[in-house]
């Protein structure tokens, strides 16, 4: 049996708790009253199982779903894998395609993209843009996230892949390396198409990986903005942009995420909030008013938030101890999370978590960047419930004959 050494800790942690013209667009509404306070929900009665739902309670909607974006761990599910149409909230895959080739460095938010006619002649929700205009990517960006820009779904993937029908085949792709088995998308933004569906967990899924860019709150969380869009020269206008996601303004911790409404799809909503260390995500599709889909979803929220907490484990690139390598130059090299490491308990069950790090006893060089040295195994009353694997920060070289010999001299004087 190969030899192990052991860096054992306790993890304790505890919750803290007029601009004009002004567009108007599809999903746009009289803004709502508050609808749900978190501080103020009084916990019920936990489901027997965590993932079975909450005993007794039902959404007005065709499918919902409830989920712990940390674990992914599904609280409630209502119909929750029924393909529907999902309208703008296909939305959540083109912006993640964007912020995913933006960390490979594939493009810039301070890019120009070109609008094209096709992207200019997109109806519905939209920024207006004339074709040959162009707009930062980050412009774009902030039009799709604030409010639901068909307009600039397709610049964005049409300056990503070439074409958009390129970007539809790599959203498609992209589903299902995440293991969205009920979704297929056949255009960037949910205008109404045959064929184009998802699911209630499946957009959990492409949300929970979108909220793992950071920058994307910088969007989620602006209730009204404005932009310059025209042809320089020619017209210009000042756009008002409102935040079609009312919960940014009604429900406490709110950051996200995308709305969605068509005569077929009826009203749909990705909701997430944040409550201390606890992120949660719920999904309405098919609710009959949009101010129902936002009081469902604040049920769902508050449900979560009153029955479960969440655990941090370490953020993702958070040093976890230094690990020797064995001909290595150097020979020492950060073992760090490669992920966000957060597990789901119910309420007052934190202080039963802890972790255990796990190395093998001889690890040689070389060693590239994320590679794997060894696990953080969890436990709850000492029984393992998880483990999840901690990686090189850095590439290691294998030493030098003559920089071993060095190390062998300084080890005898």
């Amino acid at each position: 049996m190969v030899a192990h050494r052991k860096i054992v800790f306790l993890l304790v942690t505890c919750l803290v708790v007029s601009l004009t013209p002004w567009a108007v667009f599809a999903e746009e509404e009289a803004p709502v009253p508050v609808v749900s306070s978190a501080e103020e929900v009084v916990a019920t009665v936990l489901p027997t199982s965590i993932t079975g739902g909450a005993v007794g309670m039902a959404v007005d909607a065709k499918s919902a779903v409830l989920i712990d974006a940390g674990s992914g761990t599904v609280l409630f599910e209502q119909n929750s894998h029924d393909r529907l149409p999902p309208a703008s909230v296909t939305k959540v895959m083109t912006m993640l395609l964007i912020m995913e080739a933006i960390d490979r460095g594939q493009m810039s938010l301070e890019d120009k993209v070109t609008i094209s006619e096709k992207a200019a002649s997109m109806g519905g929700s939209q920024m207006y843009m004339e074709p040959g205009e162009q707009q930062k990517l980050e412009t774009l960006m902030t039009g799709i996230a604030v409010a639901s820009a068909n307009d600039a779904c397709v610049a964005a993937a049409e300056y990503h892949s070439g074409t958009v029908d390129i970007f539809v085949e790599n959203m498609n792709k992209r589903a299902r390396e995440l293991g969205m088995k009920d979704t297929n998308f056949v255009n960037t933004n949910g205008l109404p198409v045959a064929n184009h569906y998802s699911s209630a967990y499946d957009i959990a899924l492409m949300s929970k990986e979108l909220l793992k860019h950071q920058k994307i709150q910088d969007w989620f969380n602006i209730w009204m903005t404005n932009i310059t869009v025209g042809l320089p020269g020619k017209k210009q206008t000042e756009l008002g942009l409102t935040n079609t996601n009312r919960m940014i303004k009604t429900y406490p911790g709110a950051n996200g995420i995308k709305t969605g409404f068509t005569q077929e799809a009826g009203y749909c909503l990705s909701a997430s909030a944040q409550k201390g260390d606890l992120t949660l995500i719920a999904v309405i599709m098919g609710s009959p008013t949009s101010k129902i889909r936002f009081a469902e979803a604040s049920k769902l929220l508050d449900y979560g938030f009153a029955n479960y907490d969440s655990v941090k484990l370490a953020e993702k690139g958070e040093p976890m101890g230094m690990v020797v390598i064995e001909k290595g130059n150097p020979n020492l090299v950060n073992a760090v999370a490669p992920e966000n490491i957060n597990i789901l308990v119910k309420k007052g069950e934190k202080d039963t978590v802890k972790g255990e790090l796990v190395f093998e006893n001889v690890i040689s060089a070389p060693i590239a960047m994320g590679d794997q040295l060894g696990e953080m195994v969890i436990y709850k009353e000492d029984q393992e419930i998880a483990r999840y694997p901690v990686v090189a920060e850095e590439n290691v070289k294998k030493a030098s004959l003559m920089q071993i010999y060095m190390r062998m001299i300084k080890t005898l004087t």
